[in-house]
């Protein structure tokens, strides 16, 4: 299941992907598929036939992760 984030990388804009699986403790780079701005529009620093890109996490000040629209809503106690 791929989850949706925003990531924010110090002193860029923010750039929107998708990662296979969230970041552990011990993880140094992030593997994101279809990088590209919060608007969908293609990074000017990214060839646009890349389709994945590995940063460093130590660039990253902030990682968005978006709710999917295939993900399930949690619901809670339901009485009859």
């Amino acid at each position: 299941m791929a989850y949706h984030v925003i990531l924010h990388i110090a002193g860029e804009n923010a750039i929107a992907g998708e990662i296979e699986e969230l970041p552990k403790p011990s993880d140094t780079l992030i593997v994101v598929s279809n990088p590209r701005t919060r608007e969908g529009k293609d990074l000017h620093y990214i060839e646009p036939n890349v389709s994945k890109v590995i940063w460093p996490i130590n660039k990253l000040t902030l990682i968005e992760v978006l709710e999917g629209a295939e993900e399930e809503k949690i619901i809670g106690f339901v009485r009859d």
